[in-house]
């Protein structure tokens, strides 16, 4: 019952920095960042984002992360992987476009420390509009309390791509 509380919070928090946003020209919804263990070195920020005119994530930013990207988990010959996006993720206009584990997402790894769940993540997101003129939108996600090991892990996940992260 405490976790559904708690994910009321956040689910209002982030319609307030939704609103904000809008401003911009990007509504943000449901953000939150995976809590972390000590020790780990990265984790995933997950939320909905629906531009009103045709746009492009290009970037990522936080200061609680060495590097931050945009990612996309998928199978590939029966095996889950995960890559940046190269380009960046196309926001169609007036669509929502998810951001959600297993799929697209963020990806803070170098965590200078744990996350700590009911804290806050800074994360700056980069734009770049349909004419390829970019701007900042500057937000702050809230973490959800969620057990570390609380999503079922896929039997077998490459990360060899990343050097800063052990191929599994």
């Amino acid at each position: 019952m405490k976790f559904k509380s708690l994910m009321t919070a956040v689910a209002l928090a982030t319609t307030a920095l939704g609103a904000l946003a809008a401003d911009q020209g990007v509504e943000v919804q449901s953000a939150w960042a995976r809590a972390t263990v000590k020790g780990q070195m990265a984790t995933g920020a997950f939320m909905t984002l629906t531009a009103k005119e045709d746009t492009t994530l290009v970037g990522v930013a936080s200061s609680v992360a060495g590097v931050a990207q945009v990612h996309e988990m998928k199978m590939d010959a029966g095996v889950m992987k995960m890559a940046e996006v190269k380009g960046g993720l196309v926001l169609p206009a007036g669509k929502a476009v998810e951001l959600k584990p297993g799929g697209y997402h963020l990806m803070l790894m170098d965590l200078k420390a744990p996350l700590a769940k009911d804290s806050s993540v800074p994360v700056t997101l980069l734009f770049k509009d349909a004419k390829g003129v970019e701007s900042k939108l500057e937000l702050t996600l809230p973490v959800a309390v969620m057990a570390p090991g609380g999503m079922a892990k896929p039997a077998a996940m490459d990360h060899s791509m990343h050097g800063n992260m052990p191929a599994k």
